[in-house]
Formats: C-alpha cells, sequence, structure tokens
C-alpha cells in the first residue's frame, strides 16, 4: 500500500484516485479549483447546472462506458440522432452527410468527390503514425485540393490555432475525424450521446466513490511543488503545507510542471516547457428559442471570428431552454484573449442572429464566460517523439495531461483510460 498524491480533480485525477483506492492504495487529491471535474465541472447558469465547457459523447468513447457501469450509472447514458450545419458567407446549409455535401453550392463535383472519400477512408483507417509527420493543411489539400481547404477548412484551422494553425499534425485533425464519423446511426444520420444530468452525473459518482473508500479531495488547495529526494517522490507542497507522500501523479497542463517539479532533469524540463496549448473563452447564452436545428454548426463567414458554435440544447434536452456555447480558441498571448467578458457576450451574440435573423435582443436569458489558459494542446507534426512518457525517471512519479492522448483530442473517455493504467503502475 502507498500514499498517493492526485494533482489535479479533472476527470483523469479523480478517475486515477478511484482506481487506486480500489486497489488498497491511500488518496489524496489536490485541486486548485473550488469543485471537482476540471473541464467538466458544472456551474450554476441562471439556475441551469450545465457544464462550463461543453462535453458529448460518441460511439467510440469504451472507457467512458466501462467506467459508468462500474460505478452504477451507464443508465444515465442517452444517444440521440443529431444534425450538423454549415454557415457559409451568410447562409445556412445543411450538413454532415452525402446529400448535403452534393448539394452544396459552393464546391464543384470532383472537389465534393475527393473531400467525400477523405471523410469515407478516415473512418476507415486504422494506422494513424504516418500521418504523425504530416502538416494536417497539406493532408487536406492533397485530398480535397485547394478549393475544398479555403471553403471548408481554412477557417477552421485559422480561428482555432491562428499564426499556428500549419503546425498542426494530420494526425491530430484525422483522429477528430474518425471519432465522430464512426458515431452513426447510418451513413446519413450521426447519432451522438450524453449523460442524463450532465457530466456532474459522472463528477458527483467518482467524488462519493473515492470519499466512501477513504480517499480525501482538498478544493482551492493549490499544489506549488512535487517534492524528489535521491530521485524519489517524497511529497508535496499544496496550500502552503508540506504533506509527504510516496508516489505522485500529476495531470495539471504540462506546460506547469517544470515549475512544479524542480527535480526533474534538465533534459525533461526542456521537454515539457517546449510544449504548447492554447487557451479558450467559451461564452454560454440561454435562448428563449433556438438558433438552428443543428448540435454542431461550422462556420466561414468574413463578418465572424469564431469557427463555430455547438448548440447544446440540440443534444442534451433542457426543458425551455435553449443553451448555445461559442467557443473562442486563441493562443494566450493573443490581444483578444484578455478582452472583458462582455464584449465577447455582445460579439457571439450578434453572430447568432447573423445565423438566425429572427432572434431578437428579448431572446437572450443569460450569458457567461468561462475562461481556460491550457485547453487545447498544439500537436505539431511529430509530436509523438515531442510528447514525454507518462512514466519519469523519477521514482513514484507519472504525469499526464490531455496531450498523452495524441493523436486523440480532449475527451473524457482518454482521462479514464489513462488514469486507470496510471494508477495500476503504482506499487
Amino acid at each position: 500500500m502507498t500514499d498517493v498524491a492526485v494533482i489535479g480533480a479533472g476527470a483523469m485525477g479523480l478517475a486515477a484516485a478511484y482506481h487506486l483506492l480500489k486497489a488498497g492504495h491511500r488518496v489524496e487529491v489536490f485541486e486548485a479549483d473550488d469543485r471537482p471535474g476540471g473541464m467538466a465541472a458544472h456551474f450554476d447558469f441562471d439556475g441551469l447546472s450545465i457544464e462550463r465547457f461543453y462535453h458529448f459523447l460518441c460511439k467510440a468513447d469504451a472507457p467512458t462506458f466501462a467506467l459508468m457501469e462500474e460505478l452504477g450509472i451507464a443508465d444515465a447514458i442517452r444517444w440521440r440522432p443529431t444534425h450538423m450545419g454549415y454557415f457559409y458567407q451568410g447562409r445556412l446549409h445543411p450538413w454532415g452527410d452525402p446529400l448535403s455535401l452534393l448539394r452544396f453550392p459552393h464546391l464543384d463535383l470532383l472537389t465534393k468527390l475527393r473531400y467525400g472519400a477523405q471523410m469515407f477512408l478516415s473512418t476507415k483507417r486504422t494506422d494513424w503514425r504516418p500521418l504523425d509527420r504530416v502538416h494536417a493543411d497539406d493532408w487536406v489539400r492533397a485530398w480535397g485540393g485547394e478549393r475544398a481547404w479555403t471553403v471548408l477548412w481554412e477557417k477552421l484551422f485559422t480561428l482555432k490555432f491562428y499564426e499556428l494553425s500549419h503546425d498542426i499534425s494530420a494526425a491530430w485533425i484525422w483522429t477528430r475525424i474518425k471519432r465522430v464519423g464512426t458515431s452513426r446511426r447510418s451513413m446519413f444520420q450521426e447519432e451522438l450521446g450524453y449523460i442524463e444530468g450532465g457530466s456532474e452525473t459522472l463528477v458527483r459518482r467518482l467524488v462519493e466513490r473515492i470519499e466512501a473508500m477513504g480517499g480525501r479531495i482538498h478544493l482551492s488547495c493549490p499544489t506549488s511543488e512535487i517534492q524528489v529526494e535521491d530521485g524519489k517522490v517524497t511529497g508535496i507542497l499544496a496550500g502552503g503545507e508540506r504533506r509527504p507522500f510516496g508516489a505522485a501523479i500529476s495531470t495539471v497542463p504540462m506546460p506547469l510542471i517544470p515549475a512544479m517539479i524542480p527535480g526533474l532533469p534538465d533534459t525533461l524540463k526542456e521537454r515539457y516547457a517546449a510544449l504548447r496549448n492554447i487557451g479558450v473563452v467559451c461564452v454560454i447564452h440561454k435562448l428563449k428559442k433556438p438558433v438552428t436545428r443543428n448540435f454542431w454548426l461550422n462556420t466561414n463567414d468574413d463578418r465572424m471570428a469564431i469557427p463555430g458554435i455547438i448548440e447544446f440544447s440540440n443534444l442534451r434536452p433542457l426543458g425551455k431552454d435553449h443553451v448555445v456555447f461559442v467557443p473562442y480558441y486563441m493562443p494566450q498571448d493573443n490581444p483578444k484573449f484578455t478582452q472583458p467578458d462582455q464584449a465577447f457576450i455582445d460579439e457571439s451574440f450578434g453572430y447568432l442572429k447573423m445565423v438566425n435573423p429572427d432572434l431578437g435582443d428579448a431572446d437572450l436569458a443569460a450569458s457567461a464566460v468561462g475562461r481556460l489558459k491550457y485547453a487545447q494542446p498544439v500537436c505539431p507534426p511529430g509530436f509523438l517523439d515531442m510528447v514525454p512518457p507518462v512514466v519519469t525517471p523519477i521514482g513514484g512519479l507519472q504525469i499526464a495531461d490531455t496531450s498523452s492522448y495524441y493523436p486523440e483530442d480532449r475527451g473524457i473517455a482518454e482521462s479514464v483510460r489513462i488514469a486507470r493504467e496510471m494508477a495500476e503502475r503504482v506499487s
């Protein structure tokens, strides 16, 4: 039995703590935020409990399903037919199925066939490693041509990664295509899932099990240092207090690791410091009427500085409330990242009114803004060799964050998979 400190109470940290306790270890979780859940944490949005940052399930999310079954909440999973749309230069188009592609008026037939072939074959591909060293924009152009890149992809890349948009691995974008592309009822019908009650249902059950098994969760208790002596973990500094531990699992963003663990070898610190993340400002609007029928709406309009919107209530029914997430991804040093909340609220609601001119100011019931400095790892070509291994040369120390999922993107499923693997390594 080992005393283990878990740094971070997001899905990965909570799942790791749960599996560690099942194996008989003594566990304490330390979280800087005032609530557990990380990006899956809920907040009170004008009387509605909802995620600060949107989440959904795909049919490939087997680790999530297995954990929920084990926790006795598998019956909270719901599946629903969903729709995609594409708002292109002032006009709303259906999207996400072969007929919509064929009817889309802004591409020639050959480009449509090349684009459709890329999407279809991406869902069948199993070996992603050859794509690791390929630039995503070059990969898209090679399949669909310049017209497909300009009309369908360029805005999505540049309004998420800005000056870093050329430095994205094709493996990263491929896995996003495959995950959603394989979550379908048929070729013509996408089907996505949600958890009844939201992500909080899973977070709350994990917290309950952790505490029932004797684990402790310390909220508003940031960890400033993981201490190392003679090549082994000896404890942590958290909440200004030194606490002894024989092992530690860190799930905080990797760029924070060099300052948090001064005992790491310098060469390893350099690898963590080289990893880049972009931030997100995520606006949430509660409306009195829907914007569209779509769950996901990509946008390419010269008047808009966003790559799309997520009409969450078209996936998870929220009664009379219509909830829309409008994410602004960008590097943290972008001047816009520090704009006041109200500027983002006003701008994004203006975009919703562009998509649906029937929306008026009286239809906006409430708005909120969430911000994260480390929301999305930037995965350049060759990222597989850049990401440090989860198991470090320090005895008892494992480090993982969303970069460790590569080529998978952020998601609860990959969090709980890696959490279980880390817990199994602790002896």
